[in-house]
């Protein structure tokens, strides 16, 4: 009630203030934001796929904390939290599960050898997002294993030009979260350098959190042949209450978890030839604990380690632009339960850009060619058709085959409750989609159809309601259709730019003619998913944002959930109010582990 209260009292004030003119600007358009995620960089208005982009100005009127939150807002994405600030969240897109779905950072591919639970563990914090590129739908011939339903490519900021921003947030269960962004332009270099923490009592026992973010992004030779750099380190420290088992075995789980990055790349450009060569190293660590204050009772410790190289180039001819990369790899990890184990990848890539019909009609068939030292040759072609039936609206329909190879905790995981299975074999599907775009000053629409047929769809199950143990299965067969709808309405109010978004996402998987009681992981995927979101600007200073989200699973119940945030700009400093679940639903999003209640967190930002 507390919360509710504090929330009208601050829409109230806001009501007071006196009302300044502003002139009106057009709104930001996504048509020549150059999506980067594949070889061949396209204007988002030409792209043939289903891809939505959360810009920085997005993130910044959003009052969001971290990108799991961010990404809840996105139609078609599943984003299932254990809590508050993203101590653990797993991704899915269209009804994949979380171990396929691929992010990347910078186009470094951020795929976890041990298990996808770790994919978001590598998100960045928002302060140095430039945007969010989502791409949806089969995109293994574009960046090779785990797109197997979709893509999640986070851009960083180029630079902040010279600046320093200050963010202090304090609010419910002791939530306290702080950080320092620095910018710093040279006269042939740029620096960006970021430290954050955020921490909490917890909103129930044992869901207490430490979360510590560093990066450090720089160009070197700006003059002549850029050089860019990024390194990141994030370490996570929290209580896994019913992660992973239920409320009444009675344990008190506790998990650590460290993932860092460092990458080196360039860019060659040469009249119509692109080449971008990149080195990079992927580290992940894993501790896990059944019992909190007692790790002698059960404790597991992976490390896994990435190396990689990997060029991508784009040459432009009369016949179109053709695409075409190398990325080779090598994994190790070390691990108490999945034990010493490594693997050698290589990805060769293929693809070109046709231009007919007086430049309205793109075709762009592609390959990639892949090797694994443990599951041999693969080859996964696709195709992607769009047709721009006038200068706002685009017919497109893509498709191809996608795969992934299983984790070492699908291969070789082994407790009381669970088992892996060395013989599994990789996933793959079939899948097709067709869609329209529209695009105007005012109004902005797409809407999509798309179907998966799937084999060997790797789940953990049990034999009978009566069996205790669940092991790694392939699954012979599941078909995923669904339909995807995103619209976002422009207007002013007294000058002022308002948009009122509204985004639908269904899908029919037919897993549920298994039994439901033998699966862990598979089924409850989100049948009806709908949310609306009003970003409003009604006097000089205020932003508000109110964001209704409904999600009906296919096991369980439905819920809705209700959040807000107000923005206050006062010369360099921001002052923000964020309330989550403000009419208190009760619902899971994962597992056994309940959502918080009502919770409010306010916060000021300065910049100098």
């Amino acid at each position: 009630m507390k919360i509710k209260i504090t929330l009208i009292v601050s829409l109230l004030l806001t009501a007071f203030q006196v009302k300044a003119q502003e002139n009106s600007v057009k709104r930001d358009t996504l048509k020549e934001v150059i999506i980067t995620s594949s070889r061949i960089d396209l204007p988002f208005k030409e792209n043939s796929r289903t891809i939505n982009v959360i810009t920085s100005t997005n993130i910044k009127n959003s009052a969001a904390t971290n990108v799991a939150d961010l990404l809840q807002q996105v139609a078609g994405v599943d984003v299932r939290r254990r809590g508050t600030a993203g101590s653990q969240a797993d991704l899915y897109i269209r009804g994949g599960g979380f171990d396929q779905t691929l992010l990347l950072i910078d186009g470094v591919k951020m795929d976890d050898a041990q298990t996808g639970h770790h994919t978001l563990n590598a998100a960045l914090p928002i302060e140095v997002i430039e945007r969010i590129e989502i791409i949806k739908g089969p995109a293994a011939r574009v960046f090779g294993q785990n797109a197997f339903t979709g893509a999640i490519n986070i851009v960083t900021k180029k630079k902040l030009e010279t600046t320093t921003s200050l963010n202090v947030e304090a609010g419910s269960f002791g939530q306290l979260n702080g950080s320092v962004t620095v910018g710093k332009e040279f006269e042939n270099s740029s620096i960006i350098a970021h430290v954050g923490a955020l921490t909490s009592d917890g909103y129930r026992e044992n869901s207490d959190y430490k979360n510590y973010n560093y990066l450090l992004k720089a160009v070197f030779n700006k003059a002549k042949q850029p050089i860019e750099v990024l390194a990141t380190f994030f370490d996570k420290k929290f209580g896994a209450q019913n992660f992973y088992t239920p409320t009444s075995w009675g344990f008190n789980e506790y998990e650590e978890t460290q993932s860092s990055l460092v990458g080196v790349s360039s860019t060659f450009k040469k009249e119509n030839l692109k080449i971008t060569p990149r080195i990079y190293w992927k580290r992940g660590q894993d501790i896990f604990q059944l019992k909190r204050e007692d790790p002698s009772f059960y404790r597991n410790l992976h490390i896994t380690n990435k190396v990689g190289v990997e060029t991508n180039a784009a040459y432009t001819s009369n016949l179109g632009i053709t695409g075409f990369g190398v990325d080779i790899s090598r994994v190790f990890i070390s691990s108490n339960n999945l034990g010493n184990r490594n693997r050698t990848m290589a990805n060769l890539f293929l693809e070109h850009r046709f231009k007919l019909a007086d430049d309205k009609l793109d075709i762009t068939p592609g390959v990639a060619v892949t090797y694994f030292s443990d599951f041999k040759f693969h080859a996964f072609p696709g195709l992607d058709i769009g047709y721009q039936i006038s200068d706002n609206l685009k017919a497109y329909g893509n498709l191809g085959v996608t795969y992934r190879i299983p984790t070492y905790t699908d291969l070789y995981y082994n407790d009381s409750s669970t088992t892996g299975n060395p013989d599994l074999n990789p996933e793959e599907a079939f899948a097709q989609e067709i869609g329209l775009k529209y695009d105007s000053e005012r109004f902005t629409t797409s809407v999509a159809i798309f179907n998966r047929n799937a084999t060997n769809l790797i789940d953990f199950v049990r034999s009978d309601e009566t069996a205790t143990k669940y092991e790694a299965t392939n699954i012979a067969e599941v078909n995923t259709k669904g339909f995807e709808l995103n619209a976002d309405y422009h207007f002013t109010i007294s000058d002022y730019k308002q948009t009122l978004s509204f985004s639908y996402n269904f899908l029919d998987d037919d897993i549920l003619d298994q039994n439901k009681d033998l699966s862990r992981y598979s089924l409850n995927t989100l049948k009806h998913q709908f949310i609306t979101r009003f970003t409003s600007k009604l006097f000089k200073n205020v932003r508000q944002n109110i964001i209704y989200k409904h999600a009906e699973r296919t096991v369980g119940t439905s819920y809705n959930v209700w959040d807000a945030s107000i923005i206050i700009a006062i010369n360099k400093i921001n002052f923000t109010i964020t309330a989550n679940n403000i009419f208190n639903a009760d619902y899971i999003e994962s597992g056994f582990v309940p959502m918080p209640p009502s919770n409010v967190l306010f916060g000021l930002r300065y910049g100098f």
